[in-house]
């Protein structure tokens, strides 16, 4: 007899759906391709802007930092979809890679993939971020890097969160800026947001824990990691969220919002009805449209 929970017309079943279809869109392969640092997974895939959005002149940049949990089997392919979605609506598109969970490394008791590195995803996302804008002048000719956006999905909106508040930092963090880094916004899209709240929620099978570590580990790097602990940014802010999104809930997002507005900064919320996770970054869903939308009205 099939589980219950996978049984048509549950939320499993719509999620495990939704996933299908975002993963069903061939790759699409960026016109240029730069490494940030040696290693392989330190590049950043560029796609030239082919649409006519937006009032015109050099197109905006939008950074878009992967999702999959921080963990290895999930790279930058998946949202490459996505990524040429944005570049066909007249964004020049920067997809960035970094180093995930150890490759064939499973935690403990969970069989699933350990969920990324530490610190080496965090030194990836700064030096890529860091590296951008002449990388950008270099491969997107065509773009204006003084209007970037950052986004991200789920794991990668975590990121993305995570790379705009550097400048709050504690003093001894390695990744720390002394000024914001110059961005027209973020659209954090389901992002794993609250760490507090996603490890008590246990979202996707306890990656924040894993991320930073187990023990006093988790509670000693949360000020390093944590978005929720690194407000307000002074930077303009919008969480995109499926009210049906069983992997990363509606409440992490919340989480954030509830912390930004208790530091004095109001972070935007947009509550998609009868939307999971993955839509939001699947170029055949509306809410696609709709996170387009957004990345729009923060970028032009």
């Amino acid at each position: 007899m099939p589980d219950a929970a996978a049984e048509p017309g549950t939320a499993a079943a719509r999620d495990a759906a939704e996933e299908e279809s975002a993963f069903s869109h061939p790759a699409v392969e960026p016109d240029s391709t730069a490494g940030y640092g040696d290693h392989p997974d330190q590049v950043i895939d560029f796609y030239a802007p082919h649409g006519g959005a937006g009032p015109g002149g050099a197109a905006p940049v939008v950074v878009v930092l992967h999702g999959g949990s921080w963990r290895a089997p999930y790279d930058r392919r998946h949202i490459s979809p996505f990524a040429g979605f944005l570049a066909r609506r007249g964004f020049a598109v920067a997809s960035v890679e970094y180093r995930r969970g150890a490759e064939g490394s499973a935690a403990e008791g969970s069989g699933d993939p350990v969920a990324g590195r530490w610190p080496d995803t965090f030194d990836d996302v700064a030096a890529a971020l860091d590296a951008l804008p002449d990388l950008v002048r270099r491969h997107l000719p065509q773009a204006d890097v003084r209007r970037t956006v950052l986004t991200g999905h789920s794991a990668g909106g975590h990121l993305a969160l995570w790379a705009a508040a550097r400048h709050l930092l504690p003093a001894d963090a390695p990744w720390r800026t002394d000024r914001p880094t110059p961005l027209r916004g973020v659209v954090a899209l389901a992002p794993i947001a609250d760490f507090e709240v996603a490890d008590k929620l246990g979202v996707c099978g306890g990656a924040a824990r894993q991320l930073l570590g187990e023990g006093e580990l988790f509670a000693e790097r949360r000020p390093y990691a944590d978005p929720a602990l690194l407000l307000p940014t002074g930077i303009a802010t919008t969480l995109v969220q499926g009210r049906a999104d069983v992997d990363v809930p509606q409440a992490v997002a919340e989480a954030y919002a509830d912390a930004a507005a208790k530091a004095g900064e109001v972070v935007g919320v947009t509550l998609l009805e009868d939307v999971g996770h993955y839509p939001l970054i699947d170029p055949a869903a509306d809410a696609c449209a709709v996170v387009t939308e957004e990345i729009a009205q923060l970028a032009w």
